[in-house]
């Protein structure tokens, strides 16, 4: 029994101890599974506030991790920032796109389907993300680029792609501003043929209009080897333009300066230009670089030093070297915009109310594409909307998006010393234009208008000199430039060519060579040239004008200098200079003693008109007089017959012209209107006794020919022109037949050809222009003269090829030259004034009489003032015979008559009132 009791005792001890085992392990198990359920719970919160973003890049290449180191030092700033409380968490998920532009889409497609996502950062390029839009618009995800500059990619075409960089275009009016600073005439653009390099083309070729000329574009593939660069090289060497302007990627543009300067185009005379994508790294390439790009201007983006930026830097680049140890990349502009662009986004989905990570799907068929199957996203529209407002400080600066896309207006420019580094020369603001630093930024007014050299830090140029390039070189590549000039036998005053006795060779001189020496030393650049008559072996003429001027359009010729005169049809095949010489074409005739207008010359100094006037003066002033003076002075009161006052009226104002009036004026308004005609008659007689000098002193010649053209046309009259010139062809288009044009060389031809009868090819005219006109007049000064309309001409201008620089920069002197009156007035004494041996023609006729319109003012004054007092007169006179006017049952004829006799009564108490104080006699018997 005992036994049975230590057995039943030990089986009961065994269950208990199993029982407790159980419920020990109970225990554990709901102390796992709650928290398991808390854990679960936890990463179920954590999912709930997470906001999934795509990042598409191509992971191969070494700047990548430039960037996302960048991202994620944004990720751990923006978190860790004391300034916030995060509600939510951004996650990246970064996919690859193989530097594909298919291989980009399908990451993106993969991203959302996959992930989710609901924004993508992204892509690399701007050829990338054309293709990666659509999948933006169709899902509604907003699709940031930090990285595709180009601007044909347009936010306000694209709804759903913004860009948090600034487009290539918006420094197109930087570069403008450095080419219009120093007045290059031409610049040829070199760019790659991608989507990057071929955006900004349009937007600078709008820059450049209205400073420079883009005679040439050049395009490069991207991936152009070396021998294709050398060739496009090679090709610019042959042309004019030595300012380029480079637009495409770092590996690229580095080749080109490589080649470039192994053929010489890194020297003296040359200009480089490079656009922000490769100005940026100019401080990050080492000196065997920086030496082949010795000279070279850059543009690149501002961005504002700041201590925050600087701890920025310190902090990436101990990250950057600890997780990539075997990379040599630095950080760029991308990679600061790449930190900017997730505190951008980081701080929309802050602003959201709540994060709604739904896709909807659309109704699409069975057989559609991938893409077409994608889902939209339910909160991309709102998401859009709070990245559009967003505004930050960030590490670029003020980062606010305008049209979905950040704007800059602020440029650095830089200037590469070779070997020795990069300094900065200036800044360009949209304000101001070029300033040398910020602190000058808003002192300057128009600064784009009026852009000088002032306004840059000195340059080192190509070739390590501070000269200027002049922007251009001789085509011919030869060391002077070859000026053509007309070889002619008459009016040498122009141009003349004579040989030289010892040498037998051509000197070349004249009015036109004098110009176009004093221009050419005007401008800031040294040009080498020497003149080579256009003749022939014979040392006579090659060929006419126009001959010569299309040897500049073969190229035969640099320019041509000489009395050319500016056409539209010459205008077609090279371009003129502005005109130094004003000219016109006229009609010259000869001219015959006017013996007629000797017998009557006195006549002449006025005209028929002012003859009438004067003398409607003289019988109204007449009149005036005679009424104020009738009933107060015996003088004007009567005589043997009524005739009689008429002449003492006449002959008062007549005489007052040589001041013998011998009638007295007593009263104070007659002897007002007395002054003021003796005043008239002063400036009359003055002025006609001044005329008629002129006249006598004058060659009283008039022309033999005083009909128009039409006239000689439909008579078949010869007429001349010279040879030569565009008169023929002028000539022909108004309608005059080939056999009546007689051509002449010399002045002495056209007098010879005056002096002929008309069967013998005499001419009754000729045409010429005016500065040819003027020379021969100073020689037969009476013998012709120059009549009819002048026909407008261009004047006289130098000659150059289509688009030459050089063309364009003697324009600009010969303004300065013209301006200079004195050193003018010694070029046309040195040819023109010394040639004179008469005095100067002028033609005696109407022209030099002196005109009613001169003096209408005179007579104006004197007609309203003389007509004051005698309404005043009149006044009193009729206030005194008020009577007459109102008596009634009396006609109007019989009040005039009554008014008229009683105005030809006398006013005794006047008129003893006037003798006693003109101490005629005494007042009277009335006494006092």
């Amino acid at each position: 029994m005992g036994n049975n009791l230590l057995a039943h005792d030990h089986e009961y001890l065994k269950l208990s101890r199993t029982s407790n085992i159980n419920l020990l392990l109970l225990v554990f198990l709901l102390i796992n599974v709650i928290l398991i359920d808390n854990v679960m719970s936890q990463n179920t919160t954590r999912r709930k506030n997470e906001f999934k973003v795509g990042v598409v890049l191509d992971l191969n290449l070494p700047i990548t991790q430039v960037w996302l180191t960048s991202m994620n030092i944004a990720l751990s700033d923006f978190y860790s920032s004391t300034e916030t409380s995060p509600k939510r968490r951004l996650v990246l998920h970064v996919a690859d796109s193989n530097a594909d532009i298919l291989d980009a889409s399908f990451a993106a497609i993969n991203l959302i389907q996959d992930d989710e996502v609901q924004a993508i950062i992204g892509p690399m390029t701007s050829a990338q993300a054309i293709y990666m839009l659509h999948l933006g618009k169709k899902t509604q995800i907003p699709i940031i680029s930090f990285t595709a500059t180009s601007p044909s990619i347009s936010p306000s075409h694209n709804p759903y792609f913004i860009r948090t960089t600034h487009q290539d275009s918006s420094q197109v009016d930087a570069i403008a501003a450095v080419v219009k600073t120093f007045q290059w005439r031409q610049v040829i653009p070199i760019y790659e043929d991608t989507e990057y390099g071929n955006g900004i083309i349009p937007y600078l070729i709008d820059a450049f209009q209205n400073i420079t000329k883009v005679p040439y574009r050049s395009v490069l593939p991207e991936s152009a080897n070396d021998d294709r660069i050398l060739q496009e090289l090679y090709k610019l060497m042959t042309m004019q333009t030595r300012v380029f302007v480079l637009h495409m990627d770092t590996a690229l543009g580095v080749r080109i300066f490589e080649k470039a300067k192994s053929i010489g185009m890194m020297g003296k005379g040359y200009t480089w230009i490079v656009t922000d994508g490769l100005g940026y790294y100019l401080t990050s390439f080492n000196s065997s670089v920086l030496d082949t790009m010795q000279g070279v201007i850059g543009i690149r983006r501002y961005v504002p030093e700041s201590s925050r930026l600087s701890s920025f830097r310190s902090r990436w680049m101990k990250k950057f070297r600890k997780d990539n140890r075997n990379n040599e990349e630095s950080l760029d502009i991308y990679g600061i915009m790449a930190y900017d662009t997730i505190w951008l986004l980081a701080n929309a989905i802050e602003k959201l109310q709540r994060l709604d990570s739904r896709f909807v799907k659309e109704n699409v068929r069975a057989k559609s594409s991938h893409a077409a199957r994608l889902s939209i996203s339910q909160i991309g529209p709102k998401l859009l909307q709070e990245i559009s407002n967003t505004k930050f400080e960030g590490l670029s600066g003020d980062f606010g998006l305008v049209d979905r896309q950040l704007h800059v207006n602020t440029f650095h420019i830089l200037n590469v010393l070779g070997g020795d580094g990069v300094r900065e020369i200036g800044i360009w603001t949209a304000s101001d234009g070029i300033i040398k630093d910020l602190s000058l930024n808003g002192t300057r007014k128009n600064g784009n208008l009026i852009p000088t050299h002032d306004n840059l830090y000195p340059v080192i140029w190509p070739g390590n000199t501070i000269a200027i390039p002049k922007g251009w070189t001789n085509p011919t590549g030869e060391n002077k430039l070859r000026i053509g000039v007309p070889v002619r036998s008459g009016y040498t005053e122009f141009v003349r060519v004579t040989r030289n006795t010892h040498s037998n060779s051509a000197v070349v001189d004249g009015y036109c060579i004098d110009v176009f020496n004093a221009a050419i030393g005007l401008l800031p650049y040294a040009v080498p040239y020497e003149f080579h008559p256009f003749e022939n072996a014979n040392h006579t003429a090659a060929g006419s004008y126009n001959d010569l001027i299309y040897q500049v359009y073969l190229q035969n010729f640099d320019a041509v200098v000489g009395d050319v005169t500016i056409t539209a049809n010459r205008s077609q095949y090279v371009d003129f200079t502005l005109p130094y010489v004003e000219a016109g074409a006229s009609m010259i005739v000869s001219t015959r003693k006017d013996f007629y207008k000797e017998a009557v010359i006195f006549f002449l100094p006025l005209e028929w008109r002012l003859w009438l006037t004067i003398v409607a003066f003289f019988v109204y002033i007449g009149c005036v007089i005679w009424i104020l003076e009738h009933r107060g002075n015996r003088e004007f009161r009567g005589g043997p017959y009524p005739m009689y006052q008429i002449g003492t009226m006449l002959s008062f104002s007549f005489s007052m012209l040589v001041f013998a009036h011998k009638e007295k004026v007593l009263s104070s308004p007659g002897r007002f209107v007395m002054i003021l005609w003796l005043f008239a008659v002063f400036i009359l007689t003055t002025s006609y006794t001044a005329s008629y000098s002129a006249m006598l002193l004058a060659n009283r010649f008039q022309p033999t020919i005083t009909d128009d053209v039409n006239h000689l046309i439909k008579n078949r009259y010869n007429v001349g022109y010279k040879n030569g010139s565009f008169i023929e062809g002028m000539l022909k288009q108004m309608g005059f037949d080939e056999s009546n044009l007689k051509g002449y060389h010399t002045s002495e031809d056209l007098d010879e050809a005056f002096s002929k009868p008309r069967q013998d090819g005499g001419i009754v005219a000729a045409f010429d222009e005016l500065p040819y006109i003027e020379l021969l007049l100073t020689k037969y000064c009476d013998k012709y003269t120059k009549v009819g309309d002048i026909f407008p001409t261009g004047g006289f201008g130098f000659v150059f090829p289509k688009g030459s620089p050089l063309g364009l920069d003697i324009s600009r002197t010969i303004l300065s030259v013209r301006e200079d009156k004195e050193k003018m007035k010694r070029i046309r004494h040195a040819w023109f004034e010394g040639k004179r041996n008469c005095s100067d023609h002028d033609s005696f006729g109407s022209s030099n009489s002196l005109s009613l319109y001169s003096f209408r003012y005179l007579f104006v004054f004197v007609g309203v003032l003389s007509l004051i007092p005698l309404l005043l007169h009149l006044q009193i006179f009729l206030s005194k015979n008020l009577m007459i006017l109102t008596s009634p049952n009396t006609s109007i004829a019989q009040k005039v008559v009554k008014l008229v006799t009683k105005f030809n009564e006398e006013d005794e108490r006047r008129l003893r009132y006037y003798e006693y104080h003109a101490g005629i006699g005494p007042i009277g018997s009335q006494g006092t």
